[in-house]
């Protein structure tokens, strides 16, 4: 295995760990194990835990934006994507939209509960992901004719995050079909 691969499958293994298990309780040595790469080429790509953790949140925001947006594009209208979201959630909640992975949550949320300090990288890095969704719906809000679409971006995803929270708390995997009701008339009123 080459050097990039050896580094690519530290942080493969470890997305899907943290994912699983938290940040916190993903110690080094079960990571080294299970991506199977010794310690040493794991200090050699990665000087810290924290690091590794940068690493895999950023790795995590291309993967999911790339899902997501991809998913949302099939719609034929910018207001349908709106909507798509929803169906996006959905898909995730029910477990298909990543066939490898059980639903735990949203990556950013959970790195933002282990890591509360808003001066922390990794809080940084889930902040960043956040802000980015934001940027490009407010873009699809715009597409759609919509007036103030910074304001009713903000809304959309405000309620997206509660149907995450819900669905990750609760275990009550409707939400997402519950919020796209809602948004369904957050559109309505903005017309």
């Amino acid at each position: 295995m080459d050097r990039s691969k050896k580094r690519d499958q530290l942080v493969e293994t470890a997305l899907q760990l943290f994912y699983r298990q938290g940040f916190h309780a993903t110690g080094v040595d079960q990571i080294i194990s299970e991506a199977g790469v010794a310690r040493m080429t794991f200090y050699k790509y990665f000087p810290s835990k924290d690091d590794l953790i940068v690493a895999t949140l950023r790795r995590r925001d291309e993967i999911f934006r790339g899902w997501l947006f991809g998913y949302i594009e099939k719609y034929d209208t910018a207001r349908d994507q709106l909507l798509g979201l929803y169906d996006a959630l959905d898909l995730w909640f029910q477990g298909k939209a990543f066939p490898e992975q059980k639903f735990s949550g949203c990556m950013f949320i959970n790195a933002t509960a282990e890591f509360s300090d808003q001066e922390l990288e990794a809080h940084k890095v889930a902040a960043e992901h956040k802000a980015t969704l934001k940027k490009q719906f407010v873009s699809i809000v715009e597409a759609a004719g919509f007036s103030a679409a910074d304001e009713l971006a903000a809304q959309l995803l405000l309620l997206k995050e509660g149907a995450i929270v819900t669905a990750q708390v609760t275990g009550d995997l409707t939400a997402a079909k519950r919020a796209r009701k809602i948004a369904v008339f957050l559109l309505a009123a903005a017309q």
